[in-house]
């Protein structure tokens, strides 16, 4: 699969006074997109893999693809000139600020004229922020995903694949696409479901990095049996399987960084499906990186620039959105705007709104023009969350982290139980930093005895397949769930001979050789 290019369709007119229209479709090139006429504003910059697009709503031109050159003078011209100053300006960064060669501080509601003011304000102390800094100079270039030891006061208490099953919060919406006849509504609602756990995402804390071996389950939301577990340690792999009535979801996931300085990028490397039960169709979805901006200097904060694809695998059809790049006073942030596309590669459904916010779609004509006498309507909504909160968590991820969603007979791997992540959920910093280090350090010497006996590590709820998947940002090893923590959970649920013993009392076990510990 290749990277996509994003173009955008508008409309203008020609030297004879006729207006021009070219549809938004697939092209051969890449995949193409537009910007629904809804979410228009008189200047919209958007800019992916350095490429920027302009829109204004107020000309009418025909096609123009993103690396395209105007011609001519006029508007064009002057768009042309617009388009070298707001390069610049999109970034918002200071080089060589407060001293530090190659700091780029990015505040994404201003502008570069407060930029220094920014860097001063984050949660680092000043000592460790410089302390840090000099240390991440090292890295630059790098992927960071495991290779950084990082302390705990940037940490929020849950781990990587817990953060997995955030995805299930809405996950109603999968049941909603099961049970529509509508092929393209069945897009609109596995979409929406797809953009809806960036809001949870926009998080600026770390999560731990899971232990080998370490689980999470979770139960009692939404009639899903949910399991994770960490598969591989170096590279970092993550597998997960969810079900219900209406769908099965599995994931491998090999997150992928780049550290740039004070950002860092996150290439979402990975293979996700959806199998819909009753619908009979199977969906794949590619989700857009990530840019995690202000890692030390300044507040942090997260963007998602770039396209997200889900594809019907049975019948081709697709749902092709994108997200905005935050400009120039926070223009553009948290929009996403695309459309549903039937397998001829005509726009079915506009899709429109924020991800922070709510998603809204409109059937649309073979011009992507709303249909006479439709109107926008919502699909999904962000629900409330809670006030002041510390970790920015919201109600569902509250409950993942609470015993309330664990099953009976709670597995002793589970993320849960890891001593620095409930620590650190208690406010236990010390503790919790020191729990930390005596895990890892259990890692290492579980993977040293491992190699001195010639073992590998074999995880239970998932097997390595054969197939080498291609995604936007490298190959990624294929891991399908093998039924045993059905299996196992069946057992469990049916025993009348199983005692059940109180969760908090159960010690965190992930390991291949527990005598070592």
């Amino acid at each position: 699969m290749g990277r996509y290019q994003v173009v955008v369709a508008i409309q203008r007119s020609n030297d004879d006074g006729q207006v021009e229209f070219q549809r938004p479709r697939l092209s051969s090139e890449g995949l193409s997109t537009v910007v629904p006429r809804q979410r228009m504003s008189s200047l919209c910059l958007n800019m992916y893999d350095h490429k920027l697009i302009m829109v204004n709503k107020l000309c009418k031109s025909k096609r123009l693809r993103a690396d395209e050159k105007p011609e001519g003078g006029g508007f064009f011209s002057s768009i042309s000139s617009s388009v070298k100053f707001w390069g610049s300006a999109v970034q918002k960064s200071v080089t060589g600020l407060l001293g530090y060669e190659g700091l780029e501080v990015i505040n994404p509601e201003g502008g570069t004229e407060d930029a220094e003011a920014e860097a001063e304000r984050g949660r680092w102390k000043k000592e460790d922020r410089d302390s840090y800094w000099k240390m991440m100079q090292n890295y630059i270039g790098a992927d960071i995903t495991s290779l950084v030891t990082l302390p705990v006061i940037i940490f929020e208490p849950m781990t990587m694949i817990q953060k997995m099953a955030e995805l299930m919060e809405y996950c109603h919406l999968l049941d909603m696409a099961d049970e529509t006849d509508d092929p393209y509504m069945r897009l609109v609602y596995a979409s929406s479901w797809a953009i809806s756990v960036y809001f949870a995402y926009q998080r600026t804390w770390k999560p731990f990095n899971p232990i080998l071996g370490e689980t999470y389950e979770m139960v009692n939301h939404g009639g899903i049996t949910f399991i994770a577990e960490q598969v591989s340690h170096h590279p970092p792999m993550s597998a997960g399987h969810a079900e219900n009535d209406h769908f099965v979801y599995d994931i491998t996931s090999k997150l992928k960084t780049k550290l740039l300085g004070n950002s860092v990028e996150v290439y979402p490397v990975g293979r996700t499906r959806v199998k819909l039960k009753k619908a009979g169709v199977v969906l794949d979805l590619v989700p857009p990186p990530t840019k995690v901006n202000n890692l030390i200097f300044g507040r942090t904060w997260i963007d998602s620039p770039g396209e997200m694809v889900m594809t019907n695998l049975t019948t081709g059809d697709k749902a092709v959105l994108y997200f905005q790049p935050c400009g120039w006073f926070g223009s553009g942030r948290y929009e996403v705007d695309g459309y549903v596309y039937d397998a001829a590669e005509e726009p079915k459904i506009l899709i429109t709104g924020k991800w922070n916010e709510s998603m809204s779609y409109q059937p649309c004509d073979g011009d992507g023009e709303p249909l006479p006498g439709t109107e926008l309507k919502e699909v999904w909504k962000v629900a409330s969350t809670p006030e002041n909160d510390k970790f920015q968590f919201t109600y569902f991820a509250h409950r993942i982290n609470s015993f309330d969603t664990a099953p009976k007979n709670l597995l002793p791997s589970d993320s849960r139980l890891r001593p620095d992540r409930y620590a650190l959920e208690l406010g236990e910093l010390s503790k919790s930093g020191s729990e930390k280090s005596n895990l890892e350090e259990q890692q290492r010497a579980e993977k040293k005895h491992r190699e001195s006996r010639g073992d590998k590590f074999t995880p239970k709820w998932f097997n390595i397949t054969d197939e080498i998947t291609p995604t936007p940002w490298g190959d990624l090893e294929v891991y399908e769930y093998n039924g045993k923590y059905s299996e196992h959970r069946a057992s469990v649920d049916n025993s009348d001979t199983i005692e059940e013993v109180d969760v908090k009392s159960i010690k965190f076990n992930p390991w291949q050789y527990p005598d070592l510990h």
